[in-house]
């Protein structure tokens, strides 16, 4: 069993911002497995899939970036899965726009989502893939440059780093070391 957690804002004004990247990509997860948010349930929206004949839950919590933990915790609890089946795609200030990352573990950084998920359960041993937004062009503060929407210009690159976040995602699903997948994604 896996669950891939797409971190984002629910709300439709949300949609094209940096914050959401997660929401994307694991949108580009489900789209790429054939399957569709349809149930609410834990705080989220959920698609399930068979990924290698192990069952997978897609989620995008609708808890809000601060407390996406909550979502987190809850579908960890419902499955019965450990921190060691949790995935989680977010977007991070922390690194240069357009590139993954991958990492079995680690702290949260700036990211607050991040934050709230670790405090909820407790652990920070679990796999991670980060979507870089930082553009070092842009002088503003962290809060107000996340809330802000993706330029045109850069959209394509963004989208592109979805759709490569939610292979890696679908690697590691189907059974792929995340040292392996850190090989092939991370850049």
């Amino acid at each position: 069993m896996k669950i891939i957690v797409g971190l984002g804002n629910p709300e439709e004004k949300y949609l094209k911002t940096f914050h959401n990247m997660g929401y994307i990509a694991v949108g580009d997860a489900a789209a790429q497995l054939g399957v569709k948010f349809k149930k609410k349930e834990c705080e989220a929206f959920t698609a399930e899939a068979n990924v290698g004949g192990e069952k997978v839950i897609l989620a995008r919590p609708v808890t809000y970036m601060n407390n996406s933990g909550r979502a987190v915790k809850q579908l960890l609890s419902k499955y019965r899965a450990t921190v060691e089946d949790l995935i989680v795609l977010y977007d991070d200030y922390d690194i240069p726009k357009g590139s993954v990352r991958i990492r079995p573990s680690g702290s949260a950084g700036t990211h607050n989502g991040m934050r709230s998920i670790i405090a909820e359960i407790g652990a920070s041993a679990f796999t991670r893939i980060r979507i870089g937004i930082r553009d070092a062009e842009v002088n503003i503060p962290i809060i107000n440059y996340v809330l802000s929407e993706v330029k045109k210009q850069d959209y394509e690159l963004f989208i592109a780093s979805c759709t490569r976040a939610a292979q890696a995602a679908l690697e590691i699903a189907k059974g792929e070391t995340v040292e392996n997948v850190m090989t092939r994604f991370n850049g």
